[in-house]
């Protein structure tokens, strides 16, 4: 594995998103002095909420798997997560509403989920579950070590016994077919293939590799941190503290001042020069290479994952029968949502919607006993579509409730009071590149030693991490990124 040569005593690590917080941790348990910049008042980047006349908003990512990632990061630097989270596991991790009126909860405990397949759709579907979940266990771990947990150097890193692995469990087909063949009932599919989604991808054309994403979700499980996900950044920035780190909010990297290929250090919007052996860009990817003054040397132009529509509101009632903590509500027409946002950039014309009610599991997010709701509904990236979100944005939230109260959410286009309102201009507006929280699609040309390397040819004492470059978008991927880019800086003791 290459690494940073030369000192790496004083790191800077530019962005308190979950991939900074976690590069920090790894740096200071190997020793380095570290001083984090971010821009914004708080920490958390993708993974956010703030506190909004006594509601607490998340506002970015709303499903938290795989915590044994954050584990690892607190231990780097000797703390323990529960003395810094509380973690609840959801069950069920999600409810799912059809269209023909069915509803299925999907449990990750492989008993219970076992039983509501056969109560909802018979026991040849039960016994397919069970095929599934063996064959998603065996993907995860046949990947989490190098294909996810490990940095590439180049292609070649790819040829390992466990490539031959992944291709025999059919890691190279389509995961959309791969799960048919396990389950005829186009429900159940549905709820094992739509995490496909977060990576960018339509289930019919995702490689089976990303079956690993249906496992965190639907074996691993689902989980919340009390006070809001924003809590998990505050946790991270409090160990980084606590550690060590020189952490500083309100501080944007403007530039950063090089001597041939290194850079000696940080130049900061205030003015302030922060002297540094190595530095670490958990930075949007477009932003990491404005402060570098470079393009990517890329053979295709980099390709951007859908957006999302999200409202936040906050209401007096709760839906107890219609709405979990995480709730989706599957349209009619799943195949062609795919087109529409991907494709054609177009909105949805039989939306799939996610609703999260985290004040199921949380009820001190919200004052007495009132309820915080966000919407979640995919939408076309700003490249795909060119769609002006100034004059469609309100239309689009009002359809989009009453979409919600045709599909048993009755009255809560009146009831919800919806207190932000995100387009993709809206995610534009906060730096982010195409319009997309989800940053850049997991197509094989983007995937593994093909995504955008965490090593920059031309600066030789910088590494990138976040969910732009390797491994790639999700909660565990960013924690993991941050780890990565830690050791290529100061590798982990007994490491090769």
């Amino acid at each position: 594995m290459r690494r940073v040569a030369g000192r790496t005593d004083r790191v800077v690590v530019v962005g308190a998103g979950l991939a900074g917080l976690s590069a920090t941790l790894h740096l200071l348990g190997e020793g380095r002095q570290v001083t984090l910049l971010e821009r914004d008042p708080r920490p958390g980047g993708r993974a956010g909420g703030h506190r909004d006349h006594g509601y607490t908003i998340d506002t970015g990512a709303s499903v938290l798997t795989m915590p044994q990632l954050l584990d690892e990061a607190f231990a780097a630097v000797g703390r323990d997560t529960a003395d810094l989270l509380t973690l609840d596991r959801l069950d069920p991790a999600y409810r799912a509403h059809f269209a023909d009126g069915s509803t299925i909860h999907l449990h990750t405990d492989a008993d219970a989920m076992e039983a509501e397949i056969r109560a909802v759709a018979g026991a040849g579907e039960a016994e397919g579950y069970r095929r599934l979940r063996r064959w998603l266990t065996e993907l995860y771990a046949v990947q989490k070590d190098h294909f996810i947990g490990g940095n590439f150097d180049s292609p070649l890193n790819l040829v390992r016994p466990e490539l031959a692995k992944l291709a025999a469990l059919g890691g190279f087909g389509r995961l959309g077919p791969r799960i048919g063949g396990f389950l005829r009932d186009e429900r159940v599919r549905r709820l094992f293939s739509f995490q496909s989604l977060y990576a960018g991808l339509d289930p019919g054309h995702a490689l089976g590799a990303y079956g690993v994403i249906s496992y965190m979700d639907t074996v691993g499980g689902v989980y919340y941190p009390r006070g809001g996900m924003g809590a998990i950044g505050r946790a991270l920035a409090a160990a980084a503290e606590q550690a060590g780190a020189t952490v500083r909010f309100g501080t944007q990297a403007a530039w950063l001042e090089r001597v041939g290929s290194r850079v000696r250090a940080v130049r900061t919007g205030h003015g302030e020069r922060v002297e540094c052996d190595a530095v670490v860009l958990a930075t949007e990817l477009t932003t990491a290479y404005g402060l570098l003054g470079i393009r990517p040397r890329r053979a295709l132009p980099l390709r951007f994952s859908p957006s999302a529509v999200v409202l936040h509101g906050r209401s007096g009632r709760a839906w107890p029968s219609r709405l979990a903590h995480h709730t989706i509500f599957f349209g009619e027409q799943w195949e062609r949502t795919f087109a529409e946002i991907i494709r054609e950039g177009r909105l949805m014309s039989d939306p799939s919607l996610l609703v999260t009610r985290p004040t199921a599991t949380d009820p001190g997010l919200a004052a007495g006993g009132e309820q915080v709701i966000s919407v979640l509904a995919p939408a076309p990236n700003l490249h795909t579509g060119t769609l002006d979100w100034a004059r469609l944005g309100p239309a689009y939230r009002d359809e989009l409730l009453r979409t919600l109260e045709a599909r048993g959410l009755d009255g809560i286009a009146g009831e919800l009071e919806v207190a932000e309102l995100v387009t993709p201009a809206g995610w534009a507006e906060r730096g982010l590149a195409a319009g997309t929280p989800f940053s850049l699609a997991h197509t094989f040309a983007q995937t593994g030693p093909f995504r955008p390397a965490n090593l920059v040819r031309g600066a030789d004492n910088v590494v990138l991490a976040g969910c732009g470059t390797t491994p790639g978008v999700g909660i565990p991927p960013v924690l993991i990124s941050g780890r990565l880019a830690a050791a290529r800086i100061a590798p982990p003791r007994g490491a090769p």
